[in-house]
């Protein structure tokens, strides 16, 4: 989680007035000039939305936000910060990772159509043994960041109301399941052709064009704004690169939108003896990440494809 997260979670818990809800929106709002859409304070770092409660108690059952506006900011953190009139500000992260279920409205919530919202007492006070707490956010944060909004929005399907999804997880067949076996036989044929020597220098080669431009995307502390940008230099084409170069200052709007239902890996070349699928991950080595790698059912169902080879194109960056 970056410093500017950490600076306002310090803030809410620290020095942010107490007790009246409206104060509290407003001192934030002056000291972080946030962008206010509808009920969300949001900049390019993470998104808040205020609540209130008459209760000193944690719990609280005030409808928070809908399902479909969570989705604009669950790629950053997204935080909920309680005021409470007879206790200190209290903060959690409601990512939907850490929902338990969806409340309100939610009769047809389904894989493809995104109904309901979530109450306080919707966002989980513990995940997997850890406190939703300021001093485990980063350890939450990481974990969320490996999980795709598909991922749960399955879970939350499923557990709101006993609605099924539409979406079904991927069974391969007998004779799909050897193709998958077959995967690692596969790799290690095409890595011995000369086809992986040409794709290994063209990814090189496009790492070079826009190296500069990588070595200052490094220090982009967003790092879903970080990958996103460094893939989108290194896969697109020289008139799409340029594009980019030049709005590296409104990169957010400049970068192209990606659909989490198309395939696997983020470049896709297609030779004589393999169909490859490369998924290009960043590693800052002086920063703590954990960054994710595939969703399985993307992965298997791949692989069950006779001619899908799948690798990792790493790009490591140190303090020089």
């Amino acid at each position: 989680m970056n410093t500017v997260c950490k600076d306002f979670v310090h803030f809410i818990v620290k020095e942010a007035p107490k007790h009246d809800k409206m104060i509290v929106e407003n001192a934030a709002n002056r000291k972080y000039n946030f962008v206010k859409d509808r009920k969300v304070y949001h900049n390019q770092y993470f998104a808040v939305r205020f609540s209130y409660s008459k209760s000193a108690s944690d719990s609280f059952s005030n409808t928070v936000l809908s399902l479909s506006a969570l989705e604009k900011y669950d790629k950053i953190p997204f935080f909920v910060v309680l005021v409470r009139r007879d206790a200190d500000n209290l903060i959690l992260l409601a990512n939907t990772t850490f929902l338990k279920k969806i409340s309100h409205s939610s009769h047809e919530l389904s894989m493809t159509n995104i109904r309901g919202s979530f109450n306080g007492s919707d966002i989980m006070r513990e995940f997997d043994g850890t406190i939703n707490a300021p001093d485990n956010f980063d350890y939450l944060f990481a974990v969320h960041q490996g999980l795709d909004w598909e991922d749960n929005l399955r879970r939350l399907v499923d557990a709101t109301s006993d609605i099924k999804g539409v979406g079904k997880k991927f069974t391969p067949t007998y004779s799909e399941e050897c193709i998958i076996y077959d995967s690692i036989k596969r790799a290690k044929i095409f890595v011995q052709s000369a086809n992986y020597k040409i794709l290994e220098d063209d990814l090189n080669n496009r790492c070079n064009k826009c190296r500069n431009e990588i070595l200052i995307a490094s220090h982009i502390e967003n790092t879903n704004i970080r990958g996103r940008l460094i893939e989108s230099l290194i896969t697109s084409n020289d008139e799409e690169r340029i594009f980019l170069i030049k709005n590296l200052k409104e990169l957010e709007n400049a970068l192209p939108s990606y659909d989490t239902k198309n395939g696997l890996g983020d470049y896709h070349v297609e030779f004589s003896n393999a169909d490859t699928y490369t998924d290009i991950k960043t590693k800052v080595i002086y920063l703590n990440s954990n960054p994710k790698a595939y969703n399985i059912d993307k992965f298997l169902k791949q692989m069950a494809d006779s001619r899908s080879v799948f690798m990792f194109f790493f790009i490591g960056i140190d303090e020089h």
